[in-house]
């Protein structure tokens, strides 16, 4: 069974749902069949990406936060706004307590920092803060 989860994991993951669901109803099955170790990383790796998603849309919004920072008199100010407002609506609503401890809001605005472009229709960028001037709690209870 773990040739198939390589080979091809759709094909793996319908069959294990299908055994598990067959198991769950009382039903023996083949415990030789049940791809164990695999089957508990893929339960595991389902809240890793929970919380890289919200990490990704937290990037986002840090870094359009930055871009309004550094060209406050660019064209694209509203449209930033915008997204960030975007961005922090769906981290609201990925969002689990859970993940509250392990999300380094500090190493996702160096990320953005770093991520800014030296340049935006051909001005500089003003200064920023070097320091995350922001917590995950007031980024959750933004609107």
């Amino acid at each position: 069974m773990s040739d198939l989860y390589d080979t091809d994991v759709l094909l793996w993951s319908e069959r294990q749902a299908g055994l598990l669901r067959r198991r769950a109803a009382g039903e023996l099955v083949n415990d030789a069949e049940l791809d164990w170790p695999n089957i508990a990383e893929e339960i595991e790796s389902v809240g890793s990406e929970q919380q890289h998603a919200v990490e990704s849309l937290l990037l986002q919004a840090l870094l359009h936060r930055l871009k309004i920072e550094a060209w406050p008199s660019s064209r694209d100010v509203p449209h930033w706004r915008s997204e960030v407002r975007l961005f922090l609506a769906q981290v609201r609503r990925r969002f689990v307590p859970s993940m509250r401890q392990r999300i380094d809001v500090a190493g996702l605005y160096h990320d953005a920092l770093r991520a800014l472009p030296e340049t935006m229709d051909d001005q500089p960028l003003l200064p920023v803060a070097a320091v995350c001037p922001v917590t995950l709690d007031a980024l959750l209870a933004e609107d």
